[in-house]
């Protein structure tokens, strides 16, 4: 079997410079799809620039924290706090849930919305993940399962590593998800819906070459997804709070490295986007 790569930049729309960096690491880099916020600073310029890069794969960034609704906060109590915007993290989120304060009606309806946005848009949606993994708790991720299949996008990300080394914080956070893990794929299975292996999440914020050239390597047959965060740093990254600054620039040089292009030809990788994957004589860029 081939062993096929999707490179996919998460926080298209976050703001310019992200846009900027999102969009040089697929011009000049292996970067083949992005997944895009519906609601956030920078989603029109986003839209506007993505309608001339056709060979970017795009998806959509589903939001119920960091953010704000596309609903009037009015019609999400539940998904909002007093400012009318989302809760800052998914922390507070997921504990909300655990105690039965969110509305899954609500959930439904908000990420219906934020879907509709981006096909009216005139995005045609090779996957569906969330922002900050919020979509991999099991309720939710029904939700998000439900909607790929009314909608007729095939891939759902399933946001677990399997034995991968990294920051010993992230990597007790990713085995606390892997009782999630099965259940994700076999609801995702149950609507024919599929669910590439996974990597990229534990080294979010401290991606370097060799974690990069390692994980490179380790590709198994079939369709891999890569998650990255490449971007410039510009005055309205540093507003949002994000913790990763300058590590977003630190990804897109290792996006652009003739390096790493050097890895993929020796592996023999193929990049392929989403709705490319799984193809035996078809991929979005041969990499030689």
């Amino acid at each position: 079997m081939l062993r096929q790569l999707v490179v996919n930049a998460d926080d298209l729309g976050l703001t310019a410079g992200v846009n900027d960096g999102i969009f040089d690491a697929h011009d000049l880099g292996i970067l083949t799809s992005a997944s895009v916020f519906a609601n956030a600073p920078a989603t029109l310029d986003a839209i506007r620039r993505s309608r001339s890069r056709a060979s970017l794969g795009l998806g959509a960034h589903l939001t119920l924290v960091d953010g704000a609704p596309i609903l009037h906060s009015r019609q999400v109590p539940s998904l909002v706090t007093g400012d009318g915007r989302f809760r800052r993290s998914w922390k507070p989120f997921i504990v909300a849930c655990l105690r039965g304060r969110i509305s899954l009606g609500e959930v439904e309806r908000e990420l219906t919305a934020q879907i509709e946005r981006l096909l009216r848009a005139g995005i045609a949606l090779t996957h569906l993940d969330g922002h900050k993994h919020v979509h991999a708790y099991p309720p939710i991720f029904s939700i998000v399962a439900k909607l790929a299949a009314r909608f007729g996008v095939e891939v759902v990300r399933v946001p677990h590593e399997s034995r991968v080394p990294g920051p010993a914080t992230q990597v007790l956070l990713n085995a606390a998800l892997s009782p999630w893990t099965r259940r994700a794929r076999r609801m995702a299975a149950s609507f024919g819906l599929r669910t590439p292996r996974f990597i990229g999440r534990i080294h979010t914020g401290a991606l370097n070459r060799a974690a990069l050239h390692s994980m490179l390597r380790a590709v198994p047959a079939g369709v891999t997804e890569l998650m990255v965060h490449p971007g410039y740093r510009d005055e309205a990254l540093e507003r949002t709070g994000t913790r990763l600054l300058d590590s977003r620039q630190e990804e897109l040089a290792l996006l652009c490295s003739i390096e790493t292009r050097a890895v993929l030809v020796a592996e023999r990788l193929d990049l392929v986007r989403h709705d490319l994957a799984h193809s035996m004589r078809r991929s979005l860029r041969h990499v030689s």
